[in-house]
Parts: C-alpha cells; structure tokens; sequence
C-alpha cells in the first residue's frame, strides 16, 4: 500500500470512528405514528401569549441593582401579587436553536439537527404552535421558520426583521426587541378593521409568540453586566407590560389569556453560552393569568428549598394543558402540576393525558425495536402497565390516579432511554474492534519499515483472504435480516478488512516507501516583498480601529473589514513566495499566522503565537543538538484561545454562525501549524523518517481516542457529559487533522511560487 493509499484509507477509517458516536451515543429520539391526546374538559385558558427573552440569565432579572430596586419592576409585581414563578434548568447545549426546541416542542434537540443546519426545520417533530389552532410569531429569522416550516397545515404566521438587524456593532441591539412590541402593536390595530383576522384571532387554542433576541445581541457585544444588557432588561419588562395591555384591551378583559414568560438560555460573564456553567442553564419562568396559580403569601417563616424546574420541556405539557390542545407528539416533559390553578380532576385528566402521550413513544419504540431485531435475540423492556390499567381511572381517587399516572410516565421514560441505548453495545464492540485492528496495523507499519519481517506463502494469503470475505458475508447477512440502518454496515463491517490487513501483513511484500509529490510545481515568482513586519504594525492597527469604533458604537469600518479578509486569504500563499531555507521559511510561515491571529483576538492573547514560535525555534536547537550529539551529519539554521465572538468583530459584526464559527476554529488552529510547521522542519534536519514519526503520533493519538470512546456518557450531570463528548472528539478530530496538516505544512515548509527553474534548498 503507497503512502497516498494508506493516507486516504487511514482518513476514511477515522472519519467513520468520528461519525460513530453519534449513531452509537447521540442518535435521533423521535419516533412517529403516535395518537394525540386530549383532556376531556375545557381549558382555562383561550389563548397563550409567549414571551422567550433570548439569552436571558435568571439572576439577572430576579436579582436588584445596587439601589435594591428590580430593573424589571412590572414582572416582579407579577411574581409578588398574581403568578407562579420558578427558575427552569435547561439542557445543554445552551444554544437559541435546542432551547426552543425544547420550550415549545419538549424533547431534547435531535443531534442530527445539528448537521443539516439549524436555519430552517430539517427534521420533523410537533410542536405547541402545531397543535394551536392559530399562532403568530414575530421575532428573529434564525428561529421563527423552523416552527412554521414544521407544522402541518397553513396556520403558522412569522413575521421576522432582516438578518442584518442582527448586529453586534450596532449602536442599541434592543431596537430588535422594540421592533417586535411594534409590529404586535400594530398587528393588532390591523385586525380591528379586518373581519377575517378577526374571526381568527378571538378562536380559542390560539399562540403568539413573541421572540426577544436583544438580551442575547447586547451580551455578546457588552457582556451581561454592561449597561446595554441591564437597560434592555427594564425595556423587556416595559414592553411585556405594554403587551398585557394590549391583549388585554384587545380581549375585553375576559380573562381567559394565559401568559409566560421565560428564556431559551442564559450567558456567561464574558458573553458566551453554549456550555453548563449555571449562569448558561438557570433561566427564569413566571406565569400569570387564566389556569395559573397566583402568589401565596406565607403566614409563617419556611425553610426554601431549591427546585428547579428541570429542562425547558417541562414548559410544552403546561402551555398544551392552558389552552387544550395534545402535548407534542415526542414531548418528554412532565406537566408541572404546582403551576396549574384548576380542580383536582382537571389536574388528575391532564396528568392522565401526559402518561398516555409518552406511554404512546414507548409503544412505538418497542414496535420499531422488535422489527429490526430477530426474535430470539430481542429482550424486552418489562413496563408495569397493561391495557386493564387503562381503566384504573374509573375507580381510583383522583390523588391516586396522579401517583399513578407519575409512576407510569417514569417506567415509560425509563423504557424509552432502554430501547433508544438498544444497540450500543453492539455497534460499540463493532466500533472497538476496528479501533485495535487499525492500530495494530499501524505499529505493524512502523516495525515493518524498520525491521526485517518474513513473509509466507501466496496460498496461505489467499485461503485468509476467503475466510475474512466468509466473516464479511455472514455479517451483511446478519444485517439484513434484521433490517439494519445502512451505517450500521459501515461499522460492523470495517473490522473485517482491518483485521484481514493485520493477519495477512506478514505476507505481503514490503511496502512502498518515499513520498510521493503533492501538488504541481509553482510556476509564478517575484511576487514576494520583504514587508512581513509592516503587515503586522497594519493588522495592530486595525485591530485597535476596530475596537475602538466598535466601543463608540460607529460600526465595522470598511477598511479595516478588507484588510481583515486580505491578511486571511494572503496567509495561505504568502509563505509560498519566500525561501525555503528554514529559518527564512518558518519566520514567513510564523509572520504570516501572526498577523491572522491578530486580528482575530481581543486582548493579550495575541502574544501567544510569537511565544509559542520562541519556544518552536528552541526544540528546533535542541534536536540539532542531540544530532550533533551523535555525529549524525546534518546542517541547519537556527532558527490560549479565546472562543469569544468579539475575536471575529475585525471580519464582521452581523450574525453568522457559520462563518464566525470558522473563524474562531481557524483561530485554534494556528498554533497547531505552528507546530507541525515545526515539526516537519526538524524531520528535514534531522533526516529522520517523517512517516515513522507521524505513524507514531497517530498511534498515540488512537490510543487516547479508545480510552475516550469508553468514557463517554449520555447521562448525569451535563457539565460530566459535555466533557466526555469533548474529550473523544476533540481527540478524534486531532487524528484526522492531523493527517490533513501534515500535507499542508510539507506545501507550507518545502514548496515555493518562482519564476524559473531553480532547486528547493533546505541549508544554504
């Protein structure tokens, strides 16, 4: 096998290890075909008004300013005088896109989401706004389509503001906010002269929602406890305020609308989420009006006792219960009975209605399960429930009939998380078996290239080749019968070639050695300019620009944008145009990096990559020390990130994911250029074997990868399962970057753009 062969399998091999955790760990919870349940008795409410704060932090709006005083004085006479309250811990990842999910669908974000893009709505699921009989929504164009794209019917409305309202250099982000009041108000004064709306508008099981997202601009701009975040808290509350008004005004006081009012998530004190840190899951929940429970003041001092009402999903079974519509269909959420302010049969219906709904998930599962599994190796999930339960209801006291509904829906709960973790020890052991036979393969490599290994006959590696091809067909067979997903053949099958690679090795002939050219020749020349250290004064130049014409909310100026977007795109072929002697390359390699990752910082982080460069140059003297050492005749010359999204504010302020996302990625990655860059030139000066040594990293980092894939966890606290997702696939990632990086630092340290023909030098 040549070295771009083994290159291109070793990338495939990895790419499938990386993919794996997600069909093994993360895959999709939905399941369909489920029927709709409903209470048979009429709701308190007509109507629900949504209030979502994006990005609002629940101590931010509970706790008073310095002066004691509330900075949203109008939702806290709603928890003091008339409504529930309650701080709800969302799951991670605190992202817009899995809290509302959540909030108003009520299961945790499908992951396969998550690679199909979270603009628009790539998987199918129920929602709140499905089953309403109307809802309006207005708000932010990266949330708002989702729901309308997913519901069945024509019965969604958004109204969204451009995407270019969402600017973190804009002068107040709160103007999205006061857009969103506007539009409402002026939605409703419409619908007075309009006698179709009209008619809609005053039909029972109606939504609005009302999509806040300047919370969460001004804190990735200001950060939570800037003067911009703490103002647009008193402007929420002024307009939610002014909202009750207007529906209110609009219903005639009739007493049947039912509000809440929560967040999709909260913020660090540097302006990020995404994570568990508790300032990112506690959000806020206050209710008020029809069905609600109003304050209770207590007579007497009480113990307080935290109780987190866990995970945004919780929020979908009490919106469905106000205003009488079914629970999403693939909701896990429990209906929270404290908030509820109705009799004790109406709670006793709906917690009824809440069992059978996911009893209804587990029924399906357990249909799905036994259809792609053959009989006599199926065990069954044993739930405590049979179709004579179903009629408890009849005779049981409500109280009981509760406790009993709570038992079912923890068995079914329990059930669904048995049937969805089904396979994972088999795809696992699939997984781990490809994992060692790689790795085993690749040591056989390495001592192959340096030890004298025998190699037997060609019929004895022809009779292995049929037994392995046996193995290969009897597992597809397996496979099919049970009617497995296509990847499952992917991960049950790449063992069966690794390991045919890692009997057979000893009787194959030796492998191709050298490198093979990558790439065509530059043929351009004299581009090169000795004005590196310029750039670098340009890019502190537009770097402190920026940032001050951002702190005076003056915006993004235009040249420093271009000059952001040039240093970035130049640093790709700017080393190509300087000599390939070692220490004029990596100077140009490193001078080149330097000025990206300038711009691409905010503080004191930018003298990171000149001291990681000192320290590159240092390992580069000892090597050729050690070589010199040993008289090995050889020449030379001598020679902590930040993720926030103020690093990319010198390329762009309005919101992109993707491209801030790059950004920031490319950002991590330079040091690991560095490095590499570094490394490949002590391979040159040391003439050691530069594949040996890169086989031997990939080892190690294999290694670390196994002991990672055992490790990860879909369960306990989030802060314990975040980790041990990161740790696999930051390891993950590692191997198969590193396989890209070493071709990009051989073009980056050996190749070079001129005009004429004259020879690569290393030592000159």
């Amino acid at each position: 096998m040549n070295i771009i062969m083994f290159f291109l399998v070793g990338l495939l091999v990895h790419v499938v290890f990386f993919i794996s955790i997600f069909d093994i760990y993360f895959t999709s919870p939905l399941v369909h075909g489920m029927t709709p349940q409903h209470v048979p008795l009429p709701p308190p409410a007509k109507r629900l008004v949504l209030f979502v704060a994006d990005g609002l932090r629940a101590d931010s709006l509970f706790k008073p300013d310095i002066n004691g005083t509330s900075r949203a004085p109008y939702i806290r006479s709603i928890i003091k005088e008339r409504g529930t309250w309650g701080v709800s811990h969302t799951r991670v990842p605190t992202e817009s896109r899995p809290g509302h999910v959540a909030l108003i669908a009520g299961f945790y974000e499908d992951v396969s989401a998550v690679a199909k893009g979270w603009k628009e709505n790539p998987v199918e699921f129920d929602s709140v706004f499905n089953e309403s009989r109307h809802t309006w929504c207005w708000g932010s164009p990266d949330i708002l389509p989702m729901f309308a794209k997913g519901a069945t019917g024509d019965h969604v409305y958004t109204y969204t503001y451009p995407a270019a309202m969402e600017d973190f250099a804009s002068t107040d982000a709160s103007k999205l906010d006061t857009w969103v009041f506007d539009e409402v108000k002026a939605f409703m004064n419409s619908a007075r002269g309009n006698q179709t709306l009209l008619s809609k508008l005053h039909e029972e099981k109606n939504v609005f929602f009302l999509h806040l997202l300047g919370l969460d601009t001004n804190g990735h701009a200001h950060r939570p406890m800037s003067k911009e975040y703490l103002e647009n808290i008193g402007l929420v509350d002024e307009g939610v305020a002014e909202m009750v008004s207007v529906f209110e005004e609009f219903y005639g006081y009739d007493g049947k609308t039912a509000y809440v009012f929560t967040a999709d998530h909260g913020m660090t004190n540097w302006g990020s989420h995404g994570a568990s840190h508790p300032s990112e899951t506690l959000t806020p929940l206050v209710a008020w009006g029809a069905g609600l429970q109003t304050a209770q003041r207590a007579s007497t001092t009480q113990n307080y006792n935290d109780d987190y009402l866990k995970g945004g999903f919780n929020k979908s079974p009490l919106m469905s219960s106000l205003i009488g519509v079914p629970i999403p269909l693939n909701s896990v959420g429990v209906l929270p009975l404290q908030y509820l302010n109705n009799s004790l049969h109406f709670k006793a219906e709906s917690m009824y209605a809440n069992a059978i709904q996911i009893l209804e998930q587990f029924k399906v599962k357990v249909t799905q399960k036994k259809e792609t599994t053959l009989s006599f190796l199926f065990t069954p999930y044993q739930l405590n429930w049979n179709k004579k339960n179903q009629d408890l209801k009849v005779f049981l006291t409500l109280f009981l009939q509760i406790r009993h509904c709570e038992t079912l829906i923890a068995q079914a709960l329990e059930g669904l998380s048995y049937y969805h973790t089904y396979d994972r020890f088999f795809l696992g052991s699939s997984v781990v078996l490809g994992f060692i036979g790689w790795t085993s393969y690749v040591v056989l490599v390495i001592l192959k290239t340096h030890a004298s290994l025998r190699k037997v006959s060609i019929e004895i590696q022809n009779c292995m080749l049929l037994v392995f091809i046996g193995v290969g067909l009897v597992v597809s067979f397996f496979l099919l019968l049970q009617s497995s997903p296509f990847t499952y053949y992917i991960y049950c099958l790449l063992p069966v070639p690794v390991w045919y690679f890692v009997v057979s090795f000893f009787y194959r002939a030796m492998l191709t050695l050298g490198l093979i050219i990558l790439g065509l020749w530059p043929f351009v020349s004299g581009l090169y300019r000795k004005a590196k250290m310029l750039q670098v004064l340009l890019c502190v130049y537009v770097l402190a620009s920026t940032h001050s014409s951002l702190q005076m909310k003056q915006g993004l100026p235009l040249f420093s944008q271009l000059v952001s977007w040039a240093t970035l795109g130049s640093s790709f072929f700017v080393p190509l145009l300087s000599s390939t002697r070692l220490f004029h390359r990596l100077l140009s390699i490193l001078l080149s990096l330097i000025c990206v990752y300038l711009v691409l910082s905010t503080g004191y982080e930018a003298l990171f990559p000149p001291v990681l460069s000192w320290l590159m140059f240092v390992w580069i003297n000892m090597e050729q020390e050690a070589v010199d050492t040993q008289n090995v005749s050889s020449r030379t010359e001598s020679l902590f990130h930040s993720f926030d999204p103020a690093s990319v504010y010198c390329f762009l302020t309005v919101f992109n994911p993707f491209i801030m996302g790059g950004l920031l990625m490319w950002k991590v990655l330079i040091p690991f250029i560095i490095v590499m860059c570094t490394f490949e030139s002590i391979q040159v000066s040391t003439r050691l074997s530069s594949r040996s040594l890169f086989l031997i990293v990939l080892v190690i980092s294999d290694l670390m990868a196994l002991h990672f894939f055992f490790l990860v966890k879909d369960y306990g606290s989030w802060l314990d399962i975040g980790t041990s997702i990161s740790h696999y696939v930051i390891v993950m990632s590692m191997t198969i970057f590193l396989m890209l990086l070493s071709v990009m630092t051989h073009i980056l340290t050996s190749k070079r753009i001129l005009i004429g023909q004259k020879m690569k030098m290393h030592f000159k």
